[in-house]
């Protein structure tokens, strides 16, 4: 995964990943697996409609690492 993410378009948090679904500008979507229950099944709503793949993630403090940020991460996206 890390080399997947790296020198990709990578997008961190919720709100910009959701914008970029629905702009049909992703390739695949992460998200931790620790996050609210509405915005857990807001995203995989938004993923499933658009046929996007996804990965689950331990946790948001591991998705934070992984993005290289060092605050929690709910969800990122890899960008077309």
């Amino acid at each position: 995964m890390l080399q997947e993410m790296s020198g990709a378009d990578l997008l961190v948090g919720s709100k910009q990943t959701l914008k970029a679904i629905a702009n049909d500008q992703v390739t695949k979507i992460y998200l931790a697996s620790d996050i609210d229950q509405p915005l857990k099944e807001e995203i995989l709503e938004a993923v499933n409609n658009k046929s996007i793949p996804f990965e689950m993630i331990e946790s948001k403090t591991e998705l934070g690492r992984i993005c290289g940020i060092d605050v929690p991460a709910a969800s990122a996206a890899l960008l077309k």
